[in-house]
């Protein structure tokens, strides 16, 4: 099974990857990085800090992945400090998301792709004591490799749905070699434990422990400081509704600004605080800004002021690693990356404050945050501006909702936290029986 299984992951690299890879290569900037680690091309430095110290390998796909490891890579830190820590993604996304909230991290790669050759030599250079895949991450080389050289493997946030468990049924072999490799299932529900144990996973191995996205540290404004930091931001007493808008893209802006105009016209003191994805689209957003007419402030600008800051209709948030907090101060939030295809933000950061949320169609990379929230009734779909327009004007009219909405966004974070400490004692227990196991 596994000669046939290479044979065609070997023709689909040549015939289809690594044309794309190249592709990539020489359009966006930046992906030499990928393609070349993803090669297995790590430059020792690259994983010196973590090769041949038993290290905890920790690896998921993309974004939503690395919202799910950061809270396991602090309780690591926090419990083991001595343990050193690699963390891998295989999208753009998802790597520049780590590096973005995993600073505890000794070292953070892209994961070499599934070819015989390039997972055993990635192994055996970096040798880690464990190894640990969020969701789903089944790759038949990689784990080959791990399970030849008697490491231990541990599944966490497992995630498998109905459709997926009838697919995998067609790897056979393979499926089975790659279950008997993993020592731990940690599933997100008791529905992922059941459709795991179908596809043969021993019913012992599995255990559910929930979903560690919830256990993300997120900023926190307490009551007695948010006077303070809306005067920080210019929002006067009168400031009603502050919609905040974060991680727009391209277009989004200019939907955003469209529906603030219609609240503006209602709620002549409303704000909007835009924080775009990219800083370097700030001159772009304010083009677009022109064209409605706002005078537009920057809180790079205001933080270097003192005393009684000016107040703008539109406020840019031109500085990096805030949003978090600036989510406090909305009475609406809108996250981006989903009116346009790009697969959405993480709406678990708005819910940390207890805000109503607004999305659109585009959630792919969130999407079993957004189903609890949207169940919930903390978070609803819009389709397009229209959609985004009535909706602002729909919460911010009705006292009632928008308290509901809030309430129920802050009730799916409570209740869905301590997975990360879970995972992390079931993490020990493995440690300590491989310790066990050289002595």
């Amino acid at each position: 099974m596994y000669i046939l299984y290479n044979i065609l992951v070997t023709l689909v690299f040549i015939i289809l990857v690594l044309p794309y890879f190249l592709y990539r290569l020489v359009k966006e900037k930046g992906f030499g990085n990928r393609f070349r680690q993803s090669m297995g091309l790590v430059r020792q430095e690259e994983i010196a800090p973590v090769a041949d110290t038993d290290c905890i390998w920790l690896h998921g796909a993309s974004v939503g992945e690395m919202v799910a490891i950061s809270p396991l890579v602090k309780e690591i830190k926090n419990l083991m400090p001595e343990r050193k820590v690699l963390v891998s993604a295989v999208t753009v996304g998802g790597y520049d998301m780590a590096r973005q909230i995993m600073p505890e991290a000794d070292a953070i790669i892209n994961f070499p792709l599934d070819l015989p050759f390039v997972a055993s030599s990635m192994v055996s250079r970096i040798r880690p004591g464990i190894f640990i895949m969020v969701e789903t991450e089944l790759w038949p080389n990689f784990l080959r490799a791990i399970r030849e050289r008697n490491i231990p493997a541990m599944m966490m946030n497992g995630r498998i749905s109905e459709k997926s468990a009838k697919s995998y049924r067609y790897l056979s072999g393979l499926l089975r070699d790659m279950l008997d490799t993993i020592n731990l299932f940690c599933m997100q529900s008791s529905i992922d434990a059941k459709y795991i144990t179908q596809l043969g996973a021993d019913p012992e191995k599995i255990i559910v422990t929930g979903n560690t996205k919830f256990d993300q540290t997120y900023a926190e404004v307490s009551p007695e400081n948010m006077a303070a930091y809306k005067k920080e931001l210019g929002l006067g007493k009168d400031a009603w509704p502050v919609i905040v808008a974060g991680s727009t893209h391209r277009t989004e802006e200019e939907a955003v600004l469209t529906a603030f105009a219609a609240v503006r016209k209602k709620y002549p003191h409303a704000r909007l605080i835009i924080a775009p994805r990219k800083l370097n689209r700030i001159e772009e957003i304010k083009k677009v800004n022109a064209k409605f007419g706002y005078e537009m402030g920057f809180r790079s600008k205001l933080k270097e002021m003192e005393g009684q800051r000016p107040e703008f209709p539109v406020l840019m948030l031109d500085t990096i690693g805030e949003l978090g907090r600036i989510y406090a101060v909305g009475d609406i939030v809108f996250v981006g990356g989903s009116l346009v295809r790009y697969g959405g933000h993480n709406v678990l950061e708005p819910a940390a404050h207890a805000k109503p949320i607004l999305v659109g169609p585009s959630m792919e990379d969130f999407k079993d945050s957004y189903s609890l929230l949207s169940k919930a009734g903390a978070c609803r779909m819009v389709s397009d501006t229209g959609g985004l327009t009535e909706a602002f004007l729909e919460i911010a009219g009705d006292d009632v909702l928008r308290k509901k909405m809030g309430e129920a966004s802050i009730n799916i974070i409570r209740e869905n936290r301590g997975a990360a400490l879970k995972t992390i004692h079931y993490l020990t227990d493995l440690l300590n029986q491989k310790d066990l196991a050289g002595k």
